[in-house]
């Protein structure tokens, strides 16, 4: 049998499918617009926008920490504290680290008195690497925020102010708020604004590795050091300061005036010892205190009436054409100059220079200042400080208002040598009778401490001077406006004053200015007290009434503190005159 041998299939080859040329061209332009693409963001990450990228690493796991520096105290002169800085935590975290459940949430909010959505709300943010959850806290309920362990939260030492004094010298020290974007405080009224660059110190830094629990790594670079404020020590005498608090609060309640302020000088070294407003505030929790901040004694102006009296009667001295015992016709009580008539308490007849003042006669020192030349009682008013501020540094310092002699009218000369028409300011009433107190030698002030006698200005002689405080001596003593000015053991000088208020459409009737200023003891005063209350309405207004029992309490209780010597015996006190005794001309 024969064998069949398979067929074979015949293999055909392959056919190639040639592809067109410009097809390849394409795919190699589109693999090199590729690799330059890639090349091109490499060269943009690195090169272009490396430090964006750099900085988005960093904030991953480098931290830079603020040294917050500590504020400088603020003492009276004694050294008491009257502002101090004290360590508080403030609780802050980084968003993108946190890692917190809704029970820690919770918890929180509880111990920080927020609201549950609100510390959400703060930690949502995930493009923040810095926020505050709540800004200083005790450090006792920090550590129980830093117990929970959340991972991204942490905390900052900061420094909260504290104010020991409280309400009492509110005015003079003012208080301090958060700094601008987290810094620490910054001075916001009195003396923590006018010292704050001294104050306010350097705050330093920490740049750290941390890890996402929070922890410090190590550190980056070398630590800043923060440099602490520098200590202020004030003028005051805080003793002396809640003297004059105490007295003008009660003056201020008895009386149901607006306000008050009082200022006591060192008569010698022009020191201010006390400055005293009301109403006040508590530096501590300064809220609800709009109208309350005004230090009134430095920059609210008023006409200070007859406490001005003294500077005419000096004046009229230094010109020669007058002694302490030349005569003035003041009868029948009334002055008429042009369509304006000028008017006395009580019509007196015939006084003497002395008496003038003794008594507060208007019609009196209208007849003496218009003997005297225009631009000669200028020049008196103006080195006396009147009419430009004085220079102490404290915020918003007025200068009161002496307008320029050329355009005074003979009304106008009339009614400023009784302190109508002229404007000033507490502390510089109380300043002017330095003049007085130190023999004709105008003394400079200061709200800080000073350790050297400053120098004075001679602006009278010492013989006018004397004759001037023995003249303010007469208030005080049996037929003087000044009754109630009287110190047991101490002889007293000072000047009554009471001034209609200007309101819009000139003087307003039934608002007045109640003022004291005098010094103590006349013998070689030691101190000067001025006082001022604005609007009293619980019946008695006069400055004799109203002002001089403030002084009388506040000089008494200072001099036996500082032990002064007695130069009147105890017996020197009269009985104290009814509200008749002790009017004025206004």
């Amino acid at each position: 049998m024969a064998m069949r041998m398979p067929i074979k299939t015949p293999v055909h080859a392959p056919s190639v499918v040639k592809l067109p040329a410009w097809r390849r061209r394409v795919l190699l332009v589109l693999v090199l617009l590729g690799f330059a693409a890639l090349l091109g963001r490499g060269v943009y990450l690195q090169g272009i926008h490396k430090k964006f990228y750099q900085n988005k690493g960093n904030a991953r796991y480098s931290r830079n920490i603020v040294l917050t520096s500590q504020r400088g105290k603020i003492t009276d002169r004694h050294g008491e504290l009257l502002a101090i800085s004290s360590p508080v935590e403030s609780v802050w975290a980084s968003p993108p680290d946190v890692e917190i459940d809704d029970a820690q949430t919770k918890q929180i909010g509880m111990l920080l008195n927020l609201k549950e959505d609100a510390v959400k709300q703060k930690l949502a943010n995930s493009e923040r690497e810095f926020v505050y959850l709540k800004r200083r806290i005790s450090p006792e309920l920090a550590a129980k925020v830093m117990k929970l362990g959340v991972p991204g939260i942490d905390l900052q030492r900061e420094y909260k102010r504290y104010y020991p004094a409280g309400d009492v010298a509110a005015h003079m020290v003012g208080f301090t708020g958060p700094g601008d974007k987290g810094a620490g405080d910054k001075g916001l009224e009195g003396f923590e604004l006018a010292m704050n660059t001294a104050l306010s110190g350097k705050d330093g830094s920490r740049s750290v590795i941390k890890d996402r629990s929070g922890h410090i790594i190590e550190d980056l670079q070398a630590v800043v050091v923060p440099q602490d404020g520098h200590d202020v020590s004030l003028s005051l005498d805080l003793r002396i300061q809640y003297l004059a608090h105490r007295e003008l609060v009660k003056a201020v309640e008895l009386n149901k005036a607006i306000a008050g302020a009082v200022v006591v000088l060192d008569a010698k070294t022009g020191e201010v010892l006390a400055m005293a407003n009301v109403p006040s505030y508590n530096p501590n929790n300064p809220v609800n205190i709009q109208g309350k901040t005004r230090n009134r004694a430095i920059i609210d102006n008023y006409e200070p009436g007859s406490t001005l009296k003294p500077v005419t009667a000096a004046a009229a001295l230094e010109s020669g054409q007058y002694t302490s015992d030349t005569k003035i016709q003041t009868a029948p009580g009334t002055l008429k100059i042009g369509p304006a008539t000028i008017h006395d308490s009580h019509p007196q007849g015939v006084l003497t220079v002395a008496e003038v003042i003794q008594k507060s006669s208007n019609v009196g020192a209208s007849k003496i200042a218009l003997t005297l030349d225009k631009q000669f009682m200028w020049n008196t008013y103006n080195q006396l400080g009147l009419g430009h501020a004085e220079g102490v540094g404290f915020p918003g310092e007025a200068s009161g208002k002496l307008r320029p002699y050329q355009g005074w009218r003979p009304i106008e000369m009339a009614t400023m040598s009784f302190g109508h028409g002229i404007s000033v300011t507490l502390l510089q009433m109380a300043r002017l009778y330095t003049v007085f107190a130190n023999e004709g030698e105008l003394r400079p002030i200061s709200l800080l401490k000073i350790n050297e006698m400053p120098v004075g200005q001679q602006v009278f002689s010492a013989a006018t001077a004397n004759h001037v405080k023995d003249m303010l001596e007469m208030v005080v003593q049996p037929g003087g406006t000044a009754l109630k000015a009287q110190v047991l053991g101490y002889r007293v000088a000072g000047k009554t004053g009471t001034a209609h208020k200007l309101g819009d459409h000139g003087y307003v009737k039934d608002k007045y200015v109640a003022s004291f200023v005098g010094m103590a003891p006349a013998s070689n005063p030691r101190f000067i007290v001025a006082v001022m209350i604005d609007e009293p309405s619980n019946g008695a207004y006069y400055g004799g009434t109203v002002a001089a029992p403030v002084f009388s309490n506040i000089m008494a209780d200072t001099l036996r503190l500082f032990a002064v010597p007695q130069d009147a015996p105890n017996n020197n006190v009269v009985l104290q005159g009814n509200d008749e005794d002790v009017k004025e001309g206004i």
